[in-house]
């Protein structure tokens, strides 16, 4: 599952001085560092007629740890930065926010606001820049510019502190399914298809609970099973957003909820709804308000509900699967509650 954004709650600083070489303002922008504003002759990196200085949040530091190019990337993120905002004449407008891959800064160009997304080295960068283009805003945050070779991306600017996920959860769940029935455009016949994916990975399944030790109990493998014939003969040739979930969707001014990083599939729009579950399982206390989540967001999809539980149900053992291969402790028993009560 791909990780929602999420603004660290640092302090902002900004440390204003005169360039004495051409009496310009010098700007230095930090996150979560109060003395950073005083080191900030230390770095300066020039952007649109301001010297500015980006620190990069701790909290990003730690997602990103692993492979040597990521901290290679990391450590640029303020050349980056600096090189970006020259391309494209931008200059800084706040401290930045972030996701589980991603780093965002909101810009301005001339009077206009805009977000930089600066992307780790990831080889999906290039389909996510497609399923922006594909969708041009239609439920989407709109694609201004990107680099490819860069990983870098200007956005329209969305408001990261309103998300799905700040509504209460029958309201996020109704808005969940409006956003997967109006992102539900015919899409190019080279996009894969969702019934291909449940085909390969019921391929695998089985094997995969065995060699797990089979974690999940033999009935609700089955059902998955089961399931997953009933998808795989799923066709149609709508768009589907595979990452759609509560803290992807945020407030706009455009419209009033638009999705951002999807990922392009074609047929079935329920495929992944099953995130919109489990992401917020821990606010619903029993089985029937499980059940009734769900009838929300199929009602607002225009899924017939048996289908959509068919989907939930088989999705839901896939991750729980796959979250026990990566080493995944708490999801697994959120699989299984969910699950349960989807049977019952």
């Amino acid at each position: 599952m791909s990780l929602p954004l999420t603004r660290p709650g640092a302090l902002l600083i900004a440390a204003r001085r005169p360039d004495p070489g051409n009496g310009r303002l010098i700007a230095a922008v930090s996150v979560g560092d109060p003395a950073a504003a005083q080191r900030a002759g230390e770095r300066l990196e020039r952007c649109d007629g301001l010297i500015s200085v980006i620190t990069v949040p701790s909290t990003f530091r730690a997602m990103l740890r692993g492979s040597h190019e990521r901290r290679a990337w990391l450590d640029s993120l303020p050349e980056r930065v600096d090189q970006q905002c020259r391309a494209w004449n931008l200059s800084l407008d706040g401290g930045p926010w972030h996701g589980s891959n991603a780093l965002v800064l909101p810009v301005r160009r001339g009077g206009e606001q805009f977000a930089l997304r600066l992307t780790a080295p990831d080889e999906s960068f290039p389909a996510e820049v497609a399923a922006l283009r594909f969708w041009a805003g239609r439920g989407t945050v709109l694609l201004v510019e990107t680099d490819l070779g860069a990983g870098t991306m200007l956005l329209e600017r969305l408001d990261p502190t309103r998300s799905l996920a700040t509504l209460p959860l029958a309201e996020a769940n109704h808005h969940a399914g409006r956003m997967m029935r109006r992102l539900a455009v015919p899409a190019p016949s080279w996009v894969l298809s969702t019934g291909e994916l449940v085909r390969d990975r019921l391929a695998t399944l089985k094997s995969d609970w065995v060699a797990l030790g089979r974690p999940v109990p033999a009935g609700m493998l089955a059902a998955a099973c089961t399931a997953a014939e009933t998808l795989t003969s799923a066709t149609g040739d709508r768009a589907v957003d595979a990452a759609l979930h509560h803290e992807q969707v945020l407030g706009g001014e455009r419209e009033p909820w638009l999705t951002v990083d999807p990922c392009l599939l074609r047929g079935d729009i329920g495929f992944d709804l099953a995130r919109c579950l489990w992401d917020r399982l821990h606010e619903m206390p029993d089985a029937a308000t499980i059940n009734e989540q769900l009838d929300i967001i199929a009602d607002a999809a225009g899924l017939d509900r048996e289908h959509a539980r068919r989907s939930a149900i088989f999705r839901t053992i896939d991750y729980w699967l796959w979250g026990l291969q990566h080493g995944f402790t708490e999801d697994p028993l959120r699989c299984r509650r969910l699950v349960t009560a989807l049977l019952q």
